[in-house]
């Protein structure tokens, strides 16, 4: 059953057997026939043919989103029963964003501490441009990161999916607008990151591809940490681009709000990086066990 919704999951992913059974290393008609046979096992057609294409039918919906929470369940558990059987010990230096180790990892290695009592865990936090640059001096053996460029030497693994949003103090009177135009946006006074901060390399990617550099918008200061720019905006005026991972606490006690900018986000990719060719057990078991995490 696990491998004919894995099989499944692939059709229904390329909406295309063919593609499907290269992926999975078997013939077609055994693609085929592991789809009937989920067919005549609920009694319901999962996939309909349009000229040459096929498309999920409406159960068949619904059974892609079962199949992919029970695929990440069974790694999961294939995950934990795996790192039984072996004894870690070691120890392993993480570097990470400021957004990640104030807001994302201490519940993470908590939980990781939990289950490997015997290895020893430390996280230093900077910025991207300073994780980059402990990795390449071998003063940590992994990274998390934030950030939209890539380089050469390093490895990236996809961790975690996050979205940047304008933010003010509830009582803002732009924060009782339901949205405001990018122009709107260039004559609001800002308080944004420091340079060499992945966030602010990410917003200014976005902002360039609406052709609006730094130097057309009305920036009243930097500050070095997440922290700072909210304590600074909750009391007074100005606004701020912030992760949304950052203010989940605000939010909830209406403290701050999300200002919406018409026809304008920023998403990213929180990222695991580890230089090129170079392998560590413990880090390898930490970005498993990571990827694997309820968030």
């Amino acid at each position: 059953m696990i491998f004919r919704l894995k099989t499944f999951k692939k059709v229904a992913e390329k909406l295309s057997f063919t593609k499907a059974a290269k992926e999975l290393f078997i013939t077609q008609p055994a693609v085929t026939k592991h789809v009937k046979m989920l067919e005549e096992e609920f009694n319901i057609k999962l996939f309909i043919r349009k000229g040459n294409k096929i498309e999920l039918t409406k159960a068949g919906n619904v059974l892609l989103k079962y199949a992919k929470n029970i695929e990440n369940t069974y790694n999961q558990l294939n995950f934990e029963l795996n790192i039984l059987t072996q004894k870690q010990k070691g120890k392993i230096k993480i570097g990470a964003s400021t957004t990640m180790t104030q807001y994302v990892l201490p519940q993470l290695m908590a939980n990781f501490k939990s289950k490997f009592k015997d290895l020893s865990v430390s996280v230093i936090s900077g910025n991207t441009e300073q994780i980059e640059k402990a990795l390449n001096n071998n003063e940590i053996n992994l990274g998390i990161i934030e950030g939209h460029s890539k380089r050469s030497e390093f490895h990236y693994t996809e961790f975690l999916k996050d979205e940047i949003v304008l933010v003010a103090k509830s009582s803002n009177k732009v924060a009782k607008k339901s949205e405001i135009s990018l122009s709107e946006l260039q004559r609001l006074p800002l308080v944004i990151r420091e340079e060499g901060s992945g966030t602010l390399e990410v917003i200014s990617f976005y902002l360039k591809q609406k052709n609006i550099n730094f130097t057309d918008l009305f920036i009243e200061m930097q500050f070095g940490s997440t922290e700072g720019i909210k304590n600074y905006i909750l009391n007074s005026d100005r606004l701020a681009f912030l992760s949304i991972q950052s203010i989940l606490n605000e939010l909830q006690r209406n403290e701050l709000s999300i200002i919406d900018i018409n026809d304008f986000e920023i998403k990213r990719n929180f990222n695991f990086i580890i230089p090129k060719g170079q392998q560590n057990k413990i880090a390898d078991l930490f970005i498993k066990f990571a990827s694997h995490y309820n968030f």
